[in-house]
């Protein structure tokens, strides 16, 4: 292990970290720019109470910082996650996100380049508190010949091991939005498995849709509804997956680089051009995907897709094996999550079947 990862293992421990400790991560600039910047977070920080308590506070901040304390309540009270001081906090970046996230494959391969670090495990990218420090990697790696894809991300959870604040950056979102990232950060930090990205985000975004349909029910609000917006993201994702796949069936076809260049073109304008039909001929013309897609592809720009949701039928069956127990739930995650690596993949996929299913039972006349 470098020098500076043992720091930063050692480190991760504490609840403050000074910021002289920085001078010690000596040649490791990556490192001391995650320390740094995670500092930086956690000395904005102040008391959602405190802020409430001014009378000049911005009134569509104490809407929201209201709101979140009501969410923040109800998630340990009623969907028995960690009681601490994460989301009672508040902290104002200056900054559109709070990092940036840099994925990288090689020409010719969906396959992630990975990096492993202390608490998280093995992730397929690298994260920079500044993105121009992002772009700038991004640049060293193209010279290597690899795709690499910059992402602006708005939250993250420290697994519990620092008290965690709600963002500036998440201001934008939409009332529900904001409640349920409440709910998917502090999954993280009931459980998580190091190195199992899909395993990771599927269940936690489990614990946010059925944890935001509860919260709904219990404030007497209308069950949200699958509406326009959501569609698009399930049709568009659709998309991208399906593009994926013929993608690896090129990898895997034994031609020559050259062929798999000009199929790998080929392939990003079928993408853009099936794009186009969907937006015409079912979004009456919404591009709200246009800059995505109308930007640079290539093979690192497709990796966060189906991330979120590949294990989510999965855990939705597994929480009702358990007559919908919150603890008992959490227990059975656990366990799910101790299995070897094939009995693990096993065990998701025969849950993500019966539950797929009972789905198709449900919705015959």
């Amino acid at each position: 292990m470098p020098p500076c990862l043992s720091w930063l293992l050692d480190l991760s421990r504490w609840r403050w970290v000074p910021l002289s400790l920085v001078l010690l991560l000596n040649g490791c600039s990556y490192y001391a720019q995650l320390l740094n910047g995670q500092v930086d977070l956690l000395a904005r920080r102040e008391p959602i109470s405190e802020l409430l308590a001014k009378p000049d506070l911005d009134p569509q901040l104490r809407q929201r910082l209201l709101l979140a304390e009501d969410a923040r309540s109800f998630a340990s009270r009623q969907l028995a996650l960690p009681d601490n001081q994460s989301y009672r906090l508040y902290a104002d970046l200056g900054r559109p996100y709070v990092v940036w996230n840099l994925f990288a494959t090689p020409e010719f391969s969906l396959e992630a380049q990975t990096h492993c670090f202390p608490i998280a495990g093995c992730v397929a990218y690298r994260g920079f508190y500044e993105q121009n420090r992002a772009r700038g990697a991004a640049a060293l790696l193209k010279q290597e010949g690899l795709d690499t894809y910059v992402a602006g991300i708005e939250a993250y959870s420290t697994l519990g091991w620092f008290a965690d604040p709600l963002l500036n950056t998440m201001l934008r979102w939409d009332d529900q939005r904001w409640v349920s990232v409440i709910f998917h950060e502090l999954a993280h930090q009931q459980f998580y498995l190091p190195g199992d990205t899909a395993f990771n985000e599927s269940y936690a975004s489990f614990v946010e849709t059925e944890g935001l349909r509860q919260w709904r029910a219990a404030k007497g609000l209308k069950a949200a509804e699958n509406g326009a917006r959501e569609r698009q993201r399930e049709q568009f994702s659709s998309l991208v997956l399906a593009s994926r796949e013929r993608l690896q069936s090129l990898y895997t076809s034994g031609q020559t680089e050259a062929q798999m260049r000009v199929g790998k073109a080929a392939e990003f304008e079928r993408l853009r051009g099936e794009y186009q039909v969907l937006r015409s001929s079912q979004w009456a013309g919404d591009g709200r995907y246009d800059a995505w897609m109308y930007g640079p592809l290539n093979n690192a720009k497709l990796l966060p897709f189906g991330l979120y949701d590949q294990w989510q039928p999965a855990f939705a069956a597994l929480f009702v094996e358990v007559n919908g127990d919150w603890p008992r739930f959490y227990a059975a995650v656990k366990a799910l999550g101790e299995l070897p690596d094939d009995q693990r993949q096993k065990r998701l996929a025969q849950l993500h079947r019966g539950r797929t299913d009972q789905a198709a039972l449900e919705s015959k006349p």
